[in-house]
């Protein structure tokens, strides 16, 4: 076969493929160097990896020639610094290095890289200003900043960008004014994010309304003033409007409503604005999403919202509208959540509500509806959320008021409604029922006391008559108020215990211990049989024999499972400098030296020959993780770098066990100082410790990559050192033994259940709201002083429980404040109370986030101010 020789032009364009490969792979391992790796994730970036540069991590290239073409770098916990080596990779058009740790001004020299379209730095530690050398990004379409500490003005050189579609600044401090001249220029932009900047200070320019391809504008808690802008009329394709928790003012633009034909979600909701609600608002057929709650609107509500077939959401709680409620509303196909309290809306619900086969919430509170609860609301099965209180609705419940199997809440109270209340049995997943302040007549329904998260029962104010089911007293109930009715009869005991005799007052034919009647019939004792001495002799002897032969076999086995654990196969990985070796480890794990025993294991406190003392949990019967899988977890959790997280030195592990290796922490557990006979540290400890802890789980929500639930949080979970700094352990603890072995290892452990909220048995998966619920119960035992859960009598009741009932009565905000600390404190107290009682709230979406229970308890700190009331609302 004759050799082919390549033309010299075949030759030029392999050279040049030679040299364009080599050189872009030396400006990737520049980029490489100038930052820190802490998980490896870059180890493939290489030069002697035997792998093309467009299939390292996070690269993607052009196909011919092969050049970088976009770097995608997010979510990796890089660090250091941003090199700009990257600007001089020829066809580098992306790039993405969200969510990771960069700390640093955003470098000028970026500015070099002249062909980017999308430029990501979102969720970093970014500061400083925005460079006026932005302004070279010409092609740029994407610009995405969001959730960095970024300050000073928004700089006008943004108007350069004419190509920019995506302009996201939300998350961030940018002060002043926004510069009008940007926006007119921005003609091609789709979505603008400016929300989340507590410190703007600026009106809404009329600018934005020459955005003709918008889609969405997002400005919300942003701190603007002035009105809506005129202007807003022509944005033709605005889809998304949120406006929400500003300071603005005056009235809706007329027209504005004809404009916004494809509008799918406006909030404008706590602001100052005022006047009549535009008649036009939705003649459009696009909108889904409409919320104006919690401002100061008057006027009438548009019949033409019927119109919105495509309508999902509809908020306009806390204004002032009045007149009939759009009776169309209630009928639309798609709807699925109706808010509106807190107004002067009149009318009735339809029966053809049921037509709304989507709702799943409605809440008209405090208005004027009046009519009957019509039958068609029961045929809803998608509704968990029935709240109309404070109107007036009459008539009997129709029999399937209750009907949908995920109703949760249903409160009633203060109406005018009549007859008996109707058995409910098929929605199992009621939480709260308050039927409070009307006039039902019958018994009690028996059938509430098979409804297993039954929590909350108000019936008070009504004519109810007959005895209270005994099968109520199964239930855990935070509230069970039957006050005022005509009630008769003994009183389960279980009721009576830690309620407050103003829950069961007005009812003068009800008995029982601690009621001004003390029932006159006494259940009989069943007669006793007694052993003969020889059966107690016979029994005695067979049970010592018995336990003798146990005792034996314990022995025996425990010194052979001791035996093998020393010839077994294990392996140990450290994270920090450890002068511990196995035999140390197995030496400590001894019965005198456990401190804790929980639902994965025992924790042991181990004395090294060295006179260093570490913690050591001991897990068994870990899950199925291979021993590479488990490094990686054990890795995730040894990165985990906070003052008020505990560190994981190290870890030893077989097939069988796993020992975790822990700092030791003076102090020991929160738990331990809480259920301590001699327990009285001061508030301000208290607080700061409050305050740690409160730190520790925000930086594992939000700061820490990836995000971690910690999903056991309890007093025991928490340690304190020397200085009350509290330190939280038992962190990511489902990642190593595996999601169905942790499940059901917590229903083993009494005590984590009255730290576990409410939704817990029934929800899916573990959200960031639970472990608000659990901090939410810690922070009850600081500021009671008392045990999660306390014997009161022979019964026990956990201490939210206890703590909501306290404060139904005259001054029991009061009661429940810790004696042992002194009164000057009782402010900053009761502030902490109200937070607490927030965070364990029965309805998830009103929980703070822990950034939020951050920025209160710190108001503590600053500024104590004396509270009027409590609530104990869901």
């Amino acid at each position: 076969m004759a050799t082919i020789f390549p033309t010299p032009l075949i030759s030029f364009f392999l050279s040049l493929i030679i040299f364009t490969t080599a050189s872009e792979t030396d400006l990737l391992l520049t980029f490489k160097t100038s930052i820190s790796d802490p998980l490896n994730s870059l180890s493939i970036w290489s030069n002697t990896s035997q792998t093309h540069f467009c299939n390292w991590t996070g690269i993607t290239c052009t196909k011919s020639p092969p050049s970088v073409q976009t770097l995608n770098l997010q979510n990796l916990n890089l660090s250091g610094e941003i090199s700009p080596s990257i600007c001089q990779l020829p066809n580098l058009s992306n790039l993405n290095l969200a969510n990771n740790f960069f700390n640093q001004l955003i470098p000028l020299r970026l500015s070099q890289c002249t062909s980017l379209q999308t430029l990501n730095l979102s969720n970093n530690l970014l500061w400083g200003t925005i460079p006026d050398q932005v302004s070279h990004f010409s092609s740029l379409k994407v610009l995405d900043l969001s959730k960095n500490h970024l300050q000073g003005q928004i700089p006008h050189t943004l108007a350069s960008l004419k190509s920019l579609q995506v302009l996201n600044l939300a998350n961030n401090w940018f002060s002043g004014k926004l510069p009008s001249s940007v926006f007119g220029n921005l003609s091609e932009l789709l979505l603008l994010d400016l929300s989340e900047n507590p410190f703007l200070m600026s009106e809404i320019p009329q600018e934005l309304g020459k955005l003709e391809t918008v889609q969405q504008i997002l400005l919300q808690r942003s701190n603007f003033y002035g009105g809506i802008p005129s202007s807003f009329v022509g944005l033709l394709g605005l889809e998304v409007l949120d406006l929400s928790q500003n300071n603005l003012t005056g009235t809706i633009p007329l027209g504005l409503g004809l404009g916004l034909g494809k509008l799918i979600s406006l909030d404008i909701s706590q602001n100052k604005l005022s006047g009549s609600f535009p008649t036009d608002i939705c003649l459009g057929k696009g909108l889904i999403n409409l919320s104006l709650h919690t401002n100061f609107f008057t006027g009438l509500m548009p019949d033409s919202l019927e119109k919105c077939l495509n309508l999902e959401r509809i908020q306009v709680q806390n204004n002032g509208f009045s007149g009939d409620f759009p009776y169309g509303l209630w009928t639309l196909p798609k709807l699925k959540l109706i808010r509106a309290e807190n107004n002067r809306f009149s009318g009735e619900i339809p029966s053809s509500i049921s037509m709304a086969a989507q709702l799943e919430q409605i809440q008209i509170d405090n208005n004027s509806f009046t009519g009957r609860i019509p039958q068609g609301l029961g045929l809803i099965s998608s509704m968990y959320r029935f709240s109309a209180s404070l109107n007036g609705f009459y008539g009997d419940l129709p029999n399937n008021f209750c009907d949908s199997p995920v109703m949760s809440i249903i409160n009633l109270s203060h109406n005018s409604l009549s007859g008996r209340i109707p058995e409910i049995k098929k929605c199992r997943k009621l939480v709260s029922l308050s039927l409070a302040d009307n006039s039902f007549t019958g018994n009690i329904p028996v059938s509430l006391s098979e409804l297993p998260v039954l929590t909350y029962i108000d019936l008070s104010n009504n004519n109810l008559s007959g005895e209270i089911p005994l099968g109520l007293q199964n239930l855990k109930l935070a509230l069970f108020n039957v006050s005022f009715n005509r009630l008769s009869g003994s009183v389960p005991f279980s009721l009576i215990s830690g309620l407050p005799a103003s829950f069961l007052q007005g009812n003068p034919d009800l008995c029982g211990p601690g009621l001004p009647n003390l029932c006159t019939n006494e259940v009989p004792k069943k007669r006793s049989v007694r052993p003969t001495g020889l059966i107690c002799a016979l029994v005695s002897i067979a049970f010592v024999v018995g336990f003798m032969i146990v005792a034996a076999g314990l022995f025996v086995m425990c010194r052979s499972s001791h035996n093998k654990s020393f010839s077994g196969n294990w392996k140990s990985v450290s994270f920090y400098p450890l002068r511990v070796t196995q035999q140390d480890l197995f030496m400590g794990m001894d019965e005198r030296n456990i401190v804790g025993r929980g639902a994965f294991g025992n924790v042991y406190i181990i004395h090294l020959p060295s006179g260093e003392f570490i913690a050591v949990k001991k897990l068994v019967n870990v899950g199925s993780l291979s021993s590479k899988a488990l490094k990686t977890e054990m890795k995730i959790l040894a990165k985990v770098r906070h003052k008020n997280m505990a560190k994981l030195l190290g870890f030893c592990f077989s097939d069988e066990s796993i020992f975790l290796i822990y700092e030791y922490v003076h102090n020991g557990s929160l738990g331990d100082m809480l259920y301590g006979s001699d327990f009285s540290l001061e508030w301000s400890i208290r607080l700061q410790i409050a305050m740690g802890i409160a730190r520790g789980l925000a930086y594992l929500h939000k700061d820490y990559v990836p995000r971690l639930l910690h999903r056991n949080i309890k007093s025991n979970n928490i340690l304190l050192d020397m200085d009350f700094e509290p330190k939280i352990t038992d962190f990511g603890l489902d990642r190593i033994v595996g999601e169905s072995l942790y499940q059901s290892s917590m229903a083993s452990e009494l005590n984590p259940y009255y730290y576990m909220a409410p939704e817990h048995g029934c929800s899916k998966k573990a959200t960031e709201q639970m472990d608000v619920y659990s901090f939410g119960v810690v922070l009850l035992e600081l500021i009671t002083g008392r045990k999660v859960e306390e014997p009161e009598s022979v019964d026990y009741v956990d201490v939210v429980k206890w703590v909501r009932r306290k404060i139904n009565m005259i001054n029991g905000a009061y009661q429940v404040l810790d004696p042992k600390i002194s009164n000057s404190s009782q402010q900053e107290m009761l502030g902490a109370l109200e937070i607490a009682l927030r965070c364990t709230s029965v309805m998830p979406e009103k929980r703070p986030t822990m950034f939020e229970v951050i920025r209160l308890l710190q108001s503590l700190e600053s500024k104590p101010c004396p509270l009027t009331g409590f609530s104990i609302s869901n």
